[in-house]
């Protein structure tokens, strides 16, 4: 094991566009199949675990509180579709969830249809995905990913033999569909080099997938493709998707050898979603500048959108996130100055109204409504103080039922004894920034107290103030906990995405560190003491911090961080790059090339002291390449003038999203709380 930091070879590369010149010396690093790639990988791992070796009994310690805390013998609360119950178990002991079903009755005989520990055994990394029961109940689809690269391959299993077909899909999203004849199966495969969702295809059962059909191909290299039926199993829609614009086409199920219908031809910069409804489709629309949405209806036999009518008109103030549609009522899920509301619409009289929810901060959503003709809405409610609890309501009595609270085994947790509240800060542009906080009630909050600050700010993506066993364990050590719902979210409505992106992204950054500069000025923590996590697109957050702000940071978490800006965007051959435009801009534009440059983490690194920094990466990650975060760290080495801690932690069997399996993934937050805690001088 090293116990001097790596210090990589350079290479000077020259990258030139625009007339302008940048010099990556780590370029190289973007070549896996170069033994020295993985060979400077290995060193930075090594000298990360010798480093931090001396933590092993207080990380073994952590792993087990933070395990303790969790039901080892849980299941999910059942769900009833088409004449069975769904349900989710794990048991004690094992990492990986085993799904269920039972005929008819709740109570009735368990029936297996997968148990991923078993599946698991022969995979360091292993992900099950798109279950998916033929209308007969006879048969189902689904997919697996091995590796954490989100190429999934999907498989189908016969029901009543047990036995899976001799059938391998292989580069798919994972996701598929069944026709109601119960033999044509439609998925989405992806694109080899770039991992875009490209083409729709129909398997027919019993014949070689080489004879698969192509159904639609998305040839605008900005878009994606997926495929599902709708809730009322009449229809299967195909969606055509970038980040700003959307288009469908549906075919009635019952006539798989038809051809799909155009709903409404893409027009730039208008998004929709459609849930059809008995004879007709419901849609959540911008059309018309609705950029906060409204709900309109149209004949499903006349989808354009000039037979569009409102239903639910465009509000300023509240932003339409989704609806759920039932046989006699339509639920709305809105969001009111940042908090989520649940609206229910009685189709027949007109009338609505609004579940009530209590707290100054939390998260409410739908969950699994699959059922059409029922009045029964299936809802999951949590806050930063209180544990997930899933509600049956009954949409005609307003009765809610509470079907499951989850368990913390600790004697100690009492949600009484923790304390959270939504704050408001001051950008620098005067805008008002939410922040939602939560500690002990019984530690002193003054410049000493340790804050962890969490923020994401990309895709319109909204960190809620979630509910975290894991994170007892530093609120129980003194640390208060706080997420900035920086503008590149939707927290605050549609505006509050499209002022944190593309010409708008520094708006994102200097939230963040005006929001970190409120807490200090607020005396909830001080420089000394104050933290920032983020990860992927939150990554690149910290990235932007460390360069413009370092010494505001005691410490730095940056989690499969996207850094590499610039040089990512301009390539189109690596994963994802293309849909990415309406995000960041498309830097073969001079103006977005610019503008990335002002802030692109790699490109801004200088001679400075930066703050303690714990990076993790994953090698197999198709959606922040690998070579970005260690390049960064290479490079941050290099202009370091200071002696804090520079760890980067690559997992070599593992992705985007980390380890697999719901224990293993623990160690990963540990190896972050351990960071945190040890620089507090805690180590127990």
């Amino acid at each position: 094991m090293s116990k001097t930091p790596p210090v990589a070879k350079k290479i000077s590369k020259k990258l030139v566009i625009h007339n302008d010149v940048r010099i990556d010396n780590y370029y190289w690093m973007k070549d896996k199949e170069n033994p020295e790639v993985i060979d400077y990988i290995n060193l930075e791992n090594s000298y990360y675990q010798q480093q931090t070796k001396n933590s092993n009994i207080f990380r073994n310690s952590l792993f087990e509180e933070m395990k303790s805390r969790i039901k080892k013998d849980d299941s999910s609360v059942p769900y009833k579709y088409n004449g069975y119950w769904y349900l989710t178990k794990y048991k004690k002991g094992k990492d990986y969830p085993i799904y269920i079903r039972r005929k008819n009755n709740i109570s009735s005989k368990d029936e297996i249809l997968f148990d991923c520990n078993e599946l698991s055994k022969d995979h360091s990394y292993f992900n099950l995905v798109g279950i998916s029961v033929s209308p007969n109940n006879s048969l189902v689809s689904y997919a697996v990913d091995t590796i954490g690269r989100r190429n999934y391959t999907i498989k189908v299993k016969d029901l009543n033999s047990k036995k899976n077909y001799d059938l391998n899909i292989t580069n798919t999203t994972g996701n598929s569909t069944w026709a109601n004849d119960n033999k044509s199966l439609y998925y989405t495969e992806k694109n080899k080099t770039t991992l875009r969702s490209q083409y729709i295809k129909k398997h027919i059962l019993g014949t070689n997938k080489i004879n698969d059909s192509l159904i639609y191909e998305e040839q605008d290299e900005t878009f994606g493709v997926g495929i599902y039926k709708t809730k009322s199993n009449k229809y299967l829609v195909i969606s055509s998707y970038s980040s700003l614009t959307t288009e469908y086409r549906i075919l009635d199920a019952n006539f798989p050898k038809k051809k799909f219908k155009l709903f409404q031809k893409r027009i730039k910069g208008v998004e929709y979603n459609i849930s059809h409804h008995k004879d007709m489709f419901y849609i959540i629309t911008n059309i018309d500048n609705a950029f906060n949405f409204k709900v309109m209806f149209t004949d499903e036999n006349n989808t354009k959108n000039t037979n569009w009518k409102d239903f639910i008109a465009h509000r300023n103030n509240v932003l339409i996130e989704s609806i759920d549609v039932f046989n006699k009522y339509i639920v709305l899920s809105e969001r009111v100055n940042g908090l989520s509301m649940i609206k229910v619409f009685n189709i027949d009289d007109s009338k609505s109204y609004y579940i009530p929810f209590e707290g100054e901060t939390y998260t409410a959503y739908t969950s699994t409504n699959i059922d059409f003709d029922t009045q029964i809405l299936r809802y999951v409610y949590n806050s930063l103080t209180t544990p997930t609890t899933v509600v049956d309501f009954n949409l005609e009595t307003k009765v809610k039922s509470i079907k499951k609270t989850q368990e913390i085994l600790d004697d100690n947790f009492k949600k009484e004894n923790y304390r959270s509240k939504r704050l408001w800060a001051k950008s620098r542009d005067g805008t008002s920034l939410p922040i939602s906080i939560i500690h002990r009630n019984n530690i002193s909050i003054n410049s000493n107290t340790p804050l962890l600050l969490y923020a994401y700010g990309s895709y319109g993506s909204t960190i809620d103030p979630y509910f975290s066993s894991l994170r007892l364990s530093i609120l129980d050590r003194g640390f208060v906990f706080a997420i900035a719902h920086v503008r590149g979210g939707e927290y605050l409505g549609r505006k509050w995405y499209n002022d944190g992106k593309l010409f708008n992204k520094n708006n994102t950054f200097f939230d963040f560190i005006d929001c970190s500069k409120f807490l200090i000025n607020n005396n909830y923590t001080s420089s000394s003491h104050l933290y920032a996590m983020g990860g992927s697109a939150g990554g690149l957050l910290m990235g932007v911090i460390i360069n413009d702000s370092p010494s505001l940071y005691k410490g730095i978490v940056a989690q499969v961080p996207f850094v590499d800006v610039i040089t990512t965007m301009l390539d189109d051959k690596i994963p994802l790059t293309t849909g990415e435009y309406d995000e960041w801009g498309n830097p073969n534009t001079k103006p977005f090339y610019n503008y990335m440059k002002t802030y692109s983490p790699y490109d801004n690194i200088k001679s400075q002291i930066f703050p303690n920094i714990l990076v993790t990466s994953g090698l197999h990650d198709s959606q922040v390449q690998y070579w970005e975060p260690t390049k960064w760290v290479a490079k941050i080495r290099e202009y370091n003038l200071g002696k804090n801690k520079l760890f980067l932690k690559t997992n070599m069997d593992a992705g985007h999203s980390g380890v697999s399996g719901r224990f293993n993934s623990i160690k990963e937050v540990v190896d972050v709380y351990i960071f945190l805690l040890e620089l507090e001088g805690i180590s127990k």
